[in-house]
Formats: C-alpha cells, structure tokens, sequence
C-alpha cells in the first residue's frame, strides 16, 4: 500500500494498556494509583475509600480532609508541597492529573506523569512531596474530589507553590491535555 505525505507528519500510538487492561506506563516515584473496592447492586453503591488498614495508599496517618472541586473545563495548578502528601479520592466526574518530579534526589527527577482519574477507573491517587501537579477537569461537569493530605493546612503559612500554567520552567506542554474543541 502507497501512502501520501500525511505519514511523513503523523506520530505512532503507542501501547498505552496491555491485553488485561493493565496500564504500561511507570509511575513516578512514589506516587500511587489506586482502583478502590467498589460495591455496586441494585440499590447503589459503597465506595470504600479508606479500609482503616496500612497500605501503600494510606502508609501515613489520616490527619485532615477536604473536598475540593473543578468546574467544567477548568484547571488547578502548577502546585506543589514541600511537607505533605495529597491523597486525592474522585467523587464524581473525570479528572487529568499532569505530575512533574522535580526532587534532585528522585530516580525519576525530570519526567512527568499523566493520570486520569475517573468514576469507571482508577480514583485514587497520592501525590509524593516535590512533584508539581495540575488538574484538569475533563468532564461536562462539575468534578468533586476529596482530600486527604498527611498534614493539616496552615492558613498562617500554607505548604503550597505555585507556578504559572505555562510556566517555560516545566518541560510538558500541558495544551496537548486540554479538551480539544474545534470550531470554535
């Protein structure tokens, strides 16, 4: 078969999930994707988020939580903690994640990390000390998520940096995650 130039343009897709569904792609270090027990009947469902055992989700101690939510096509972040973890749980709609390891001392300082949080999927995710986040909301509505960091908020001195979204200074072009519309 004979192709035109639109090949010499096009990138190949790559594996992104094997046969099982299980995903390809590696972690940062440290951070940890979770897929919590769901039960589901005829009435509803429970959502197990915390089972009050040690895990690698939940290695340090519950100390404070708060819901926070992304209206539709809105975006938090560049932001990051230099004393706490997140522990985000999805409630309800779908979120992107774009992670940037910027700890010196991490085997994988200098990568960044894609995770889509959604109700179907995976709807934990603990973001380690020293890596940047945003979150998009990729869904038609309002996206509720709850955290549960490992340290309280100090309203005094809050353990939050923040960075412009298009910060030169963090090698992803995060327009390639924003909802595409065309025509507009």
């Amino acid at each position: 078969m004979k192709l035109d130039h639109t090949l010499d343009a096009a990138k190949k897709d790559v594996l992104t999930a094997k046969k099982d569904g299980t995903r390809v792609e590696k972690n940062l270090h440290g951070v940890v994707v979770v897929k919590p027990v769901i039960h589901s009947d005829h009435r509803g469902r429970v959502f197990e988020i915390w089972q009050g055992e040690e895990n690698d989700f939940w290695k340090d101690p519950v100390v404070y939580c708060y819901m926070f939510s992304l209206k539709k096509d809105q975006t938090k972040g560049w932001g990051l903690h230099e004393n706490k973890i997140d522990r985000y749980t999805l409630i309800s709609g779908e979120l992107t994640t774009i992670l940037y390891d910027a700890r010196l001392d991490s085997p994988t300082y200098g990568q960044h990390q894609v995770v889509v949080l959604s109700n179907p999927g995976n709807r934990q995710l603990s973001i380690p000390k020293g890596v940047w986040h945003m979150n998009i909301n990729t869904s038609e509505f309002e996206t509720f998520l709850i955290n549960h960091p490992t340290d309280t908020y100090h309203h005094d001195a809050p353990d939050r940096w923040l960075l412009p979204l298009d910060s030169d200074l963090i090698p992803v072009d995060v327009k390639e995650y924003f909802p595409k519309q065309y025509g507009a």
